[in-house]
């Protein structure tokens, strides 16, 4: 049976380092020199926990991984799993304590749900490489813990993309190893699914005191599912930490910033920063002021705390009302609101009404509306 503490997640403690580096140094030797990507790592996972690798693309993510997964021999230092040296760990001994689940597409053919599952028992069986009956009933765990008990007789290459990742990480489970790893296990995977992959990943590290490292891109997931995340970037050394404190010390921002978008701390999200067109007051209830705060922001404008701004929002009795050019609009949505403010531009570019003092709030209000 699957080493774990099913049902009883009183077991983890996080306690146990399952990976931990010593003075790890990786990057790669050139006939130009060295290139260094990080030098005297430090680092570890404890039994029963989710780390998540983060980085911008080129930073160094995969060849961390390799490094630490021992396919990359590293430029100095040492790592071990369950205290045991890679470097001197024997291939089959290997296969017991490490588990990878890569984005390499697999060429099933003929090939069963149980029949890719089942490899993951090989370090096990004997030179015959035949199974035994603790072997099928590992295989059939495994397969009900990611939710697919019903598809082990199905062709591994008639499964949808996120059903062959279930598959994968069900023959990570059946190795049984103390450690797993998964390269980008939510690449090319739709929205439902990779928040399916990544909740069941937070689940069986819990269940079974796995520890699971993963790289990913998914920065908004990271942040609600990891227990420890892993922030690399090429101008500063590896920062780790749980995903609220690197958010609040800023360790985000820093590794991820651009021009065109910023990170915000309240929402551990992605803000697309648009061209400014002035400041707008808003003033509505909670729900009602984040998504009209969304769309005024997409439309160019800064929302301000500020009441003495020329544009004021307010939302009340369902009904928006825009304050502009000293007349109240009102508004049954906010494509309504956007499309208000866009008349006042165009009417303001025009310099039609600054221009035109004959004109009253009913003839603007008439204009603009």
């Amino acid at each position: 049976m699957i080493n774990s503490k099913q049902g009883n997640n009183t077991g983890c403690h996080l306690t146990t380092p399952i990976l931990y580096t010593r003075e790890l140094s990786l990057g790669y030797q050139h006939k130009q020199g060295t290139l260094l990507l990080e030098e005297g790592l430090n680092i570890q996972i404890r039994n029963g926990e989710l780390v998540c690798l983060i980085g911008p693309n080129g930073c160094g993510k995969s060849t961390l991984m390799r490094t630490i997964a021992g396919l990359q021999k590293p430029l100095h230092g040492k790592t071990f799993i369950s205290d045991v040296n890679l470097k001197k760990l024997a291939p089959h001994k290997y296969a017991k304590l490490l588990s990878l689940v890569l984005t390499d597409k697999i060429n099933a053919g003929s090939l069963t749900v149980h029949d890719i599952v089942a490899i993951g028992r090989y370090p096990y069986i004997n030179r015959f490489a035949k199974l035994n009956k603790v072997d099928h009933q590992i295989i059939d765990e495994s397969l009900a813990k990611v939710h697919l008990e019903d598809y082990t007789h199905r062709f591994y290459n008639e499964l949808s993309d996120g059903e062959k990742q279930r598959v994968l990480i069900a023959k990570a489970l059946a190795q049984d190893t103390p450690l797993i790893m998964l390269d980008e296990p939510t690449a090319h995977l739709d929205l439902p699914n990779r928040v399916e992959i990544m909740n069941i990943l937070k689940r069986l590290a819990k269940e079974t005191c796995k520890a699971i490292l993963l790289s990913t891109h998914e920065l908004d997931l990271a942040l609600q599912t990891a227990d420890t995340i892993w922030l690399m970037n090429r101008q500063n050394p590896l920062k780790t930490g749980t995903p609220e404190d690197l958010v609040l010390n800023g360790a985000f921002e820093d590794v991820f910033h651009g021009n065109a978008f910023d990170f915000d701390k309240t929402t551990g999200s992605f803000r697309v920063v648009h061209h400014g067109k002035g400041e707008v007051y808003l003033e509505a209830n909670e729900l009602h002021y984040i998504w009209t705060k969304r769309a005024l922001e997409r439309e160019g404008y800064k929302v301000s705390h500020k009441k003495q701004t020329p544009i004021q929002v307010f939302f009340k009795n369902d009904i928006w009302e825009v304050n502009i050019f000293g007349i109240t609009l009102k508004s049954k949505s906010i494509d309504t609101v956007l499309s208000h403010l866009r008349h006042s531009e165009y009417y303001e570019s025009q310099k039609i009404i600054s221009n035109t003092p004959s004109l009253d709030n009913h003839k603007i209000k008439a204009l603009i509306s």
